[in-house]
């Protein structure tokens, strides 16, 4: 994935085939990539936003963002990733096409510090981790 082209649906970050993972800090996404580099995965297969770069994002898309994006969960998760960052938040999208790709990385965040996953499919998006009561909820 390309984070200065980000996927989109209907103007907003929809990475399908792709698992999403919010840290509190820069040194708990860091253990979940020396875990997943153990589990197999390649670093060609996963992307890092620092919290400035996901709220940079988060403000473009939320300014392009289709009136067709407010009808599925896409537009609910921007807005709390956009929270998490401004929390100071780190993320990671771990490419994960298929549905063993997708539990690794899911047990991987499950084992992790974790505060929420989330692993887009083409129709669906999954709660790996649910997104914490109250603490993501947008202002």
């Amino acid at each position: 994935m390309d984070k200065t082209n980000p996927p989109k649906a209907f103007g907003v970050f929809k990475p399908v085939d792709h698992t999403v993972i919010a840290f509190r800090s820069a040194a708990d996404l860091q253990a979940v990539v020396n875990l997943l580099t153990e589990a197999g995965f390649a670093a060609s297969e996963w992307v890092s936003y620092a919290p400035a770069e996901m709220k940079a994002q988060v403000d473009l898309q939320l300014q392009t963002a289709s009136p067709l994006a407010s009808l599925g969960y896409e537009l609910d998760l921007i807005n709390a990733h956009g929270v998490l960052a401004e929390k100071g938040c780190s993320f990671l999208v771990v490419h994960a096409p298929d549905e063993a790709q997708a539990e690794r990385v899911a047990a991987v965040a499950r084992a992790s510090k974790a505060v929420t996953a989330q692993h887009y499919g083409t129709f669906m998006i999954e709660d790996v981790i649910a997104l914490p009561a109250g603490d993501a909820a947008p202002s």
